[in-house]
């Protein structure tokens, strides 16, 4: 076919961004779900200089190429998405919006922007209602160590789904420390106003508010996907973070 052809179809800098290296693996992790921001230079830098070409592109598929306010891209469906989405749980909501909080917190800066797990599993703790996050993993929670377990489980899991969406990055062999990225802004996107935006996010925190990620879903995901933390670190880096939510 040619080139005049496919200009009936395309333009001409839409099939430059097809026919880049860059764009399959680009691809795979955009509709997995993963963020994508300024810190991966290549990727980002290629979704600035093809933003408009691509936006039309990822229409025909029912989703939108999103450039958050904090320089981060990522994809969000609609409800009739032909990419599939999942949801993710209150939980891993939870973390993220935590996660979120310490972003903006001084202690960020004092660390040169590194955390802990568990600082995060502490600061979970103090945030939120302990038994009400123990009612989340467990229903029937007593409150025993082996919930307390549970949750501590559940929350490294909860990390390392995030990880794969592009909102932390381990930074230690053990995965036991991270740093947070921008991308952590999804969970929020409530708090963009003229309050104190970290008073704002741990008010959220507080009042126990789980909206996903995605805006539309309203499919509640599979048990068996809760269990992040048992994944290996070869974990394909597309397998990311899902739609959007």
């Amino acid at each position: 076919m040619s080139s005049t052809h496919i200009e009936q179809f395309m333009s001409a800098k839409l099939a430059q961004a097809l026919a880049n290296n860059l764009f399959p693996e680009l691809d795979s992790q955009l509709r997995a779900g993963r963020h994508i921001g300024v810190d991966d230079l290549d990727n980002h830098a290629f979704l600035m200089d093809f933003q408009d070409e691509l936006e039309g592109f990822y229409a025909r598929y029912n989703v939108e190429l999103v450039r958050a306010p904090e320089g981060f891209f990522y994809l969000r469906p609609r409800s009739t998405t032909l990419i599939p989405r999942s949801v993710l749980s209150e939980l891993e909501m939870l973390v993220g919006k935590v996660l979120c909080y310490l972003y903006l917190s001084p202690e960020r800066l004092a660390n040169q922007g590194i955390f802990s797990t568990a600082e995060l599993y502490e600061e979970l703790l103090s945030l939120a209602d302990e038994a009400k996050l123990l009612k989340v993993v467990n229903n029937r929670s007593t409150g025993s160590d082996l919930d307390k377990q549970k949750l501590l489980e559940k929350t490294r899991g909860a990390l390392n789904r995030l990880r794969r969406l592009g909102m932390i990055t381990f930074v230690s062999a053990d995965n036991s420390q991270f740093v947070i990225a921008e991308s952590v802004f999804r969970f929020g996107a409530d708090v963009r106003s003229g309050d104190d935006p970290r008073e704002a996010q741990l008010r959220l925190i507080r009042d126990g508010e789980a909206q996903s990620l995605a805006e539309d879903e309203k499919h509640p995901r599979p048990e068996d996907q809760d269990d992040d933390n048992e994944e290996s670190d070869n974990d394909n880096a597309t397998d990311e973070a899902e739609d959007e939510e």
